[in-house]
């Protein structure tokens, strides 16, 4: 059985959030954002729960050396040497690579567990049940560890995992995976849903430093011999010096791609935590208090007028009157007033990005 001292923690806080425009922006992405309104950012809501998983000098933030300040001013407890700095976004793959083999030459009995920044999870409880669950299992089997999410609606948005219904760990709560599945069409996710042998796959990943070195070996080994170099420097003071040097030069490559859809041992734990990856404003919508006519607003100041399923996020003291809108996302981050139908939202990542190339990069 694990112990917590052999657990470590794996924050991802590298993402632009660019789906979440016009608020979160690429200085000021989403994980940093008190997005839910509950006064603590997505990324303090993260660490404040792995905190009752493992110590506080166990747990690491990955992030884009652009974001190092924002990590330090909204986790003052986080030891600066815990703040993994990428030169460059070459996905999650180099990214998990560096930490682990990092984390390797600490302890080569750890035990780690792989989380985004960003996710809302409100059941907690079961969250850590899970994660202790994965754990046991991931410090004693050569195992890849998946929490899948058991699915409440044929969502198009999200990757599936396909899993056998019954193995020799089924008793345990423990699934074989079978396969990754890219977001389906709403045809395919109605399917998955009534199969019952799909869950969504939400990023979340357990397993041993040793095992995840075994399968970068096997299946990324581009990635395996250029951290490998890096095993006198990592924990020492020419660490930065040889990331910055080398890290750039690994592949782009997620690490489904590159390890989870290779992988044989790869298993997976059903989990209904209350989860969403909170990526679009449809998703937050889904998930926020809403007022008797369907609205989201997150502001004390609102007078809306024959106005329903609307949100509506506003900076802190400024007022809305709002008259005749139905179905829409009303964003003002003080720069930017964004007015758009929910349902085109899938466009907002684009007209983001165009109005930063018409008129200046302050405003991507």
């Amino acid at each position: 059985m694990t112990g917590a001292s052999n657990t470590y923690i794996l924050i991802m806080a590298g993402g632009v959030g660019s789906r979440f425009w016009p608020k979160s922006r690429n200085n000021f992405p989403k994980q940093f954002i008190d997005i839910l309104g509950l006064g603590k950012s997505l990324i303090q809501l993260t660490y404040d729960r792995f905190l009752k998983i493992c110590p506080n000098e166990q747990i690491y933030v990955l992030t884009n050396e652009s974001y190092a300040n924002l990590v330090q001013e909204q986790l003052p407890s986080l030891l600066n040497t815990n703040i993994l700095l990428e030169p460059s976004r070459n996905n999650t793959a180099p990214c998990i690579a560096y930490a682990c083999y990092k984390i390797l030459q600490l302890n080569p009995d750890a035990n780690i567990v792989v989380a985004p920044s960003d996710h809302l999870i409100l059941k907690e409880d079961v969250f850590l049940e899970k994660i202790t669950q994965a754990l046991n299992f991931s410090s004693i089997n050569d195992a890849l560890v998946t929490l899948g999410v058991q699915p409440t609606r044929a969502d198009t948005g999200y990757g599936y995992i396909e899993h056998k219904k019954s193995d020799n760990h089924s008793n345990l709560g423990i699934r074989e995976v079978v396969a990754f599945m890219e977001k389906p069409s709403l045809d395919k996710a109605q399917e998955y849903l009534f199969s019952g042998k799909y869950l969504w796959n939400a990023g979340i990943f357990i397993w041993s430093a040793k095992a995840i070195q075994k399968s970068f070996e096997q299946y990324a080994p581009e990635i395996d011999s250029l951290f490998k170099k890096g095993n006198d420097f990592f924990n020492t003071i020419k660490e930065n010096e040889f990331i910055e040097e080398f890290y750039p030069h690994t592949p782009n490559i997620s690490i489904d791609y590159a390890i989870l859809e290779k992988a044989n041992n790869v298993y997976t734990i059903p989990a209904d935590i209350g989860w969403s990856d909170l990526g679009t404003w449809a998703s937050l919508y889904a998930v926020a208090n809403k007022d008797e006519h369907e609205n989201s607003v997150n502001c004390s100041i609102a007078s809306l007028y024959n106005t329903s399923n609307c949100i509506i996020q506003l900076p802190t003291g400024k007022a809305a009157v709002i008259k005749g809108m139905n179905n829409y996302i009303i964003v003002d981050d003080g720069k930017i007033l964004l007015i758009y139908p929910k349902n085109d939202e899938q466009e907002i990542k684009q007209v983001g990005k165009e109005l930063a190339a018409n008129f200046g990069d302050q405003f991507s």
